[in-house]
């Protein structure tokens, strides 16, 4: 398995892996939107970072994540976006080899910790976020402005 950033000749598989990811969550996404993150992942001016998780040649597993400010400890944090490993890859420790390189990244920009949400009827990625990582008692809410 090789985590890597992705590089243009990516853009397709990467953009499947995208796709397969929308659909999991049930979230409508549109071929625009994919070349708009795409955009954002390859525009060094923008936050979000990108890895991809590589096995025989072939892209299995994506990982989006950005920095984020922690004003209460005066410090940087990063937060896992979008993580996804395409289900005939499941099991093959791509998932947790996308969070341990991006654990390596946080540590190489100096972020004081890694934060992701999921939702709570995932038991599958839970049963490995709860080998790498503390739950949190944090309820989310999401505000439409």
């Amino acid at each position: 398995m090789q985590i890597r950033r992705p590089v243009a000749g990516d853009r397709d598989a990467w953009g499947a892996l995208y796709a397969g990811y929308a659909d999991f969550y049930r979230v409508e996404q549109t071929e625009a939107m994919r070349e708009r993150v795409w955009g954002w992942i390859h525009d060094p001016a923008h936050e979000t970072g990108a890895l991809v998780a590589e096995s025989d040649g072939k892209l299995v597993g994506l990982a989006h994540f950005r920095p984020f400010a922690r004003p209460l400890s005066a410090s940087t944090g990063g937060f896992l976006d979008d993580l996804f490993v395409d289900p005939q890859a499941r099991g093959s420790g791509a998932a947790r080899a996308l969070i341990e390189a991006l654990a390596d990244e946080g540590r190489a920009r100096g972020w004081t910790m890694i934060r992701w949400i999921t939702a709570d009827d995932n038991d599958r990625a839970r049963a490995l976020y709860d080998k790498l990582a503390v739950a949190t008692r944090w309820v989310t809410y999401d505000l439409k402005p």
